[in-house]
């Protein structure tokens, strides 16, 4: 199969959408099939509405065999306001039914605005017998996959990866709409195929006309053998640690929930509650911020790592004693299967989607998002008990090696890829 992939970044950038996307395509590419990956040129998720956050130079490279075209992220007068003024205006618009989609498509072209990418989509002549999308609240690079798939009479598949909150019902809260406005939820109805993260994220495109029949739940999965080699007490002798740790694995953000396990771990050691906390992963200026203005005592006793190399993130797996990520823009968290590969417990905010993959009680804890003293107890319970702790991390073990590992979900995928591209139109 030839088969084009289309999202927001990709290796060396790091993030859950990333590294699920590079999982299919080296996979893919492995067993013989051609894999041509779209994207843009950030490394830094702050690109999107910050020019000086950092850039992939290469326009066109071949990562683990996989072929990478990278187009650069270019962007409106003052970005830093634009971009989300934009983005708030198409949540408003995308509210007025009598207002055409096509209209929003045009206005969403500027977040992210990649017109270089839109021409190769215009221009190429290159022919594909599928073609995959991955990340909804991206829809500019949806739609523009979407379009050339129909052009040339090529299935589409999507990866929408949708963020449907902690409201009451499915995207409803405040930031789970800017996932599930009507010109993005018309994209992924619109798709030959929605392989869904969950069960959740299934059942809502369902109730929108989305067939069941053209629907997978198949996720993220993990490949043990990376995941081996972590070494705990090399971390702790690092960072002289002793003692229960937390630990986080994420962007450092709000809407992540990683201030609320510093607040939560703060209030702990205020009561003379003895854990650690150390937080690794790309720290966003919003967090960066919240860190100055903590008192020095407090923020001196963080372990803060930023971006880690890959065996820094072993050794932190392995040193950890509980994964704190309670976060509301998830719809996943592949960082709870790398948890559960080194049988530690979790604790994740009581999320759509994020609520059918950690078995609250079982394999992990759920707490409401933004709730600091639920988890400040959460953590307590936890790191209080190794006999609790052991018996929910083996339990998300077993999980994992069940029905979470590349191993397994790969086959589900690539077989979906070879029927839909055997039923359209052959590539030329």
């Amino acid at each position: 199969m030839r088969i084009l992939h289309v999202t927001q970044r990709y290796l060396p950038a790091v993030g859950g959408a990333e590294l699920h996307l590079a999982a299919i395509s080296k996979r893919l590419v492995a067993e013989g099939h051609d894999v041509t990956v779209v994207t843009t040129d950030a490394w830094d998720f702050e690109l999107f509405w910050h020019p000086s956050a950092r850039r992939i130079p290469e326009a066109e490279s071949v990562v683990e065999g996989v072929r990478v075209l990278r187009f650069p992220v270019r962007h409106l007068p003052a970005p830093q306001l634009s971009y989300p003024a934009m983005r708030r205006l198409l949540w408003t618009l995308a509210r007025a039914p009598a207002l055409p989609s096509p209209w929003l498509h045009r206005l969403a072209r500027f977040t992210p605005w990649t017109p270089e990418l839109f021409r190769w989509f215009a221009t190429t002549q290159e022919r594909f017998d599928l073609v995959a999308g991955m990340t909804i609240v991206f829809e500019p690079l949806i739609a523009a996959a979407q379009h050339f798939a129909h052009q040339n009479r090529t299935p589409f598949v999507i990866y929408p990866l949708t963020h449907l909150g902690v409201g009451s019902e499915p995207g409803e809260d405040a930031v789970s709409r800017f996932y599930t406005m009507r010109h993005q939820v018309e994209l992924v109805v619109n798709s030959a195929f929605l392989l869904a993260n969950n069960e959740d994220e299934a059942a809502f495109y369902q109730r929108r006309g989305m067939p069941a029949e053209r629907i997978a739940v198949v996720g993220p999965g993990v490949t043990l053998a990376e995941l081996q080699g972590g070494d705990g007490a090399r971390f702790r002798r690092r960072y002289g640690l002793e003692g229960p740790i937390v630990g986080v694995l994420s962007t450092m953000a709000y809407d992540k929930g990683v201030m609320h396990v510093v607040e939560a771990v703060r209030a702990l050691w205020r009561k003379g509650f003895h854990v650690h906390l150390a937080l690794a992963g790309a720290i966003l200026e919003q967090f960066r911020r919240y860190l100055d203005d903590l008192p020095a005592a407090d923020r001196d006793r963080l372990v803060v790592l930023g971006s880690v190399d890959h065996a820094t993130k072993l050794d932190l797996l392995d040193a950890m004693d509980i994964l704190a990520l309670p976060s509301r823009t998830d719809s996943f968290g592949m960082v709870f299967l790398e948890a559960w590969t080194y049988a530690k417990p979790v604790i994740a905010a009581q999320a759509w989607g994020v609520r059918t993959v950690v078995d609250h009680g079982r394999d992990g804890l759920l707490v409401p998002f933004g709730d600091v003293q639920a988890l400040m107890e959460a953590i307590q319970t936890l790191a209080e008990n190794p006999p609790l702790r052991r018996r929910m991390g083996e339990a998300g073990r077993a999980k994992v090696l069940r029905q979470h590992t590349w191993d397994y979900k790969y086959p589900l995928i690539r077989d979906i890829y070879s029927r839909l591209a055997n039923e359209g139109a052959p590539a030329q």
